[in-house]
């Protein structure tokens, strides 16, 4: 991996699978611990081991961050993402939230979203609003710099399904409020970073 060409600051980094959105953020991540020796890099992860192959891609992505990035601690939190932002950023730590896609996954299509009544599927979505709005407030807030690594999927072929193309919907919204919010964003493709917004 090699150094960054600018400085650290609070960035979104979209992409498609496999496409070096996590391998940037680490790298941003072990650059930011090279700088100071008060420097704290710490993942917010917010992905859930929900069968054997989700625990498999879960313990190999520990095992790659722990040689590539040995001082970024973990902390698991798949909900409450914004209170572990509050809680964690200080101005010598830098956060990494890996991933927002996944984390929009356990607010709208939870573990039996399908046997919920509508009323139980409109509180939901009222408890995600609120909670997306915290946290575009704790990003905002925050006094050190945020990573936030998020899937962009809007590209293909519309989506059958009513609860798909609304999840769809629904993660374009968050992409674009979070963007909003961060001095910078970038797309990776194959690799390769394509700036979309500097810092003005």
């Amino acid at each position: 991996m090699t150094p960054t060409p600018h400085p650290i600051t609070t960035e979104l980094i979209l992409g498609g699978q496999k496409s070096g959105k996590s391998r940037r953020a680490e790298l941003l991540a072990r650059d930011w611990l090279a700088q100071s020796s008060d420097h704290r890099a710490v993942l917010i992860a917010t992905g859930q081991a929900w069968d054997d192959e989700m625990r498999e891609r879960i313990a190999r992505h520990q095992r790659d961050r722990a040689e590539r990035v040995p001082g970024l601690q973990t902390v698991e939190e798949p909900h409450d993402v914004a209170a572990a932002v509050a809680l964690h950023s200080t101005p010598q730590t830098l956060l990494v939230v890996d991933c927002l896609t996944l984390w929009l996954t356990h607010w709208t299509m939870p573990m039996g979203v399908e046997t919920m009544n509508f009323e139980q599927k409109q509180a939901l979505a009222l408890d995600w609003k609120a909670q997306e709005a915290m946290f575009l407030i704790a990003i905002r807030k925050s006094p050190g710099p945020v990573v936030l690594v998020g899937n962009e999927i809007g590209l293909g072929v519309i989506p059958m399904g009513r609860e798909v193309r609304a999840f769809v919907d629904a993660l374009g919204t968050l992409n674009q409020q979070v963007a909003q919010a961060c001095p910078r964003v970038t797309l990776m493709a194959a690799g390769l970073p394509l700036t979309l917004k500097e810092p003005c």
